[in-house]
């Protein structure tokens, strides 16, 4: 027994010190706003030729870290999503088409460091479509009219007639870093999302569709200064 109780007693101070550094810990709430650029595609079946669509994003954060290196983070952002069709250059064709969404991203947000940290944030993101607009030359909108008109019965440049659908899903990922200062948090982070919703109706939604895929494939860089709460 006297050869227990040093053990005893080195494993009772052991997890009081382990038990006082988890209360030490002092949670991290902070408001921010951000933004960047984008560059968007569009995963089409069938293929459809792109190059990549340049688009703009921001809005507001919420960051709660609730432990050592791990929190939360909750974002509402306006974003311009779409996709710029690659036409040969001696067609003298011209098609862009932007859709313009509301985003509510949930991620876990991960951190190590202390006053400069490196992050990771990940999770699943919403999309609620604002609107959408579009530009075509006068070729191209000739040769459609004229392609149609040869064959009214086929299925001719669906891209530009189909209406998106409102709501989009899918995940969003991104690193950076993080610089601490005595007047706030400022963020570098690039993000990549993976859209597993369709911009159009698919077979899985109905019958007489056209494209069996039509998802967002979109790189983010963003800038983002948050100030704490508490």
């Amino acid at each position: 027994m006297k050869r227990l109780l040093p053990g005893i007693l080195l494993f009772i101070l052991s997890s009081v010190q382990v038990f006082a550094q988890k209360n030490d810990f002092e949670k991290e709430f902070y408001i921010g706003v951000g933004g960047g650029a984008l560059m968007s595609t569009v995963d089409f079946v069938p293929a459809i030729l792109q190059k990549s669509s340049l688009g703009i994003h921001g809005g507001i954060s919420a960051k709660y870290i609730s432990e050592k290196n791990l929190g939360l983070l909750l974002e509402l952002n306006y974003a311009q999503r779409g996709w710029t069709e690659d036409f040969p250059p001696e067609n003298g064709f011209a098609y862009n088409k932007t859709l313009h969404y509301l985003e509510v991203p949930f991620m876990t947000h991960i951190y190590f460091g202390n006053n400069v940290r490196f992050i990771i944030n990940a999770g699943p993101q919403l999309g609620f479509l604002l609107g959408s607009s579009e530009n075509m030359n006068e070729a191209l909108s000739a040769d459609v009219a004229a392609r149609r008109e040869e064959n009214p019965d086929g299925q001719i440049g669906m891209q530009y007639v189909l209406e998106p659908r409102s709501f989009d899903y899918g995940l969003v990922g991104g690193v950076g870093m993080e610089l601490k200062t005595g007047a706030g948090n400022v963020e570098l982070e690039g993000r990549y999302y993976f859209g597993l919703g369709d911009i159009f109706e698919n077979r899985k939604t109905q019958e007489n569709f056209f494209f069996n895929r039509s998802a967002h494939r979109i790189i983010e860089a963003k800038l983002s200064y948050f100030f704490k709460v508490k």
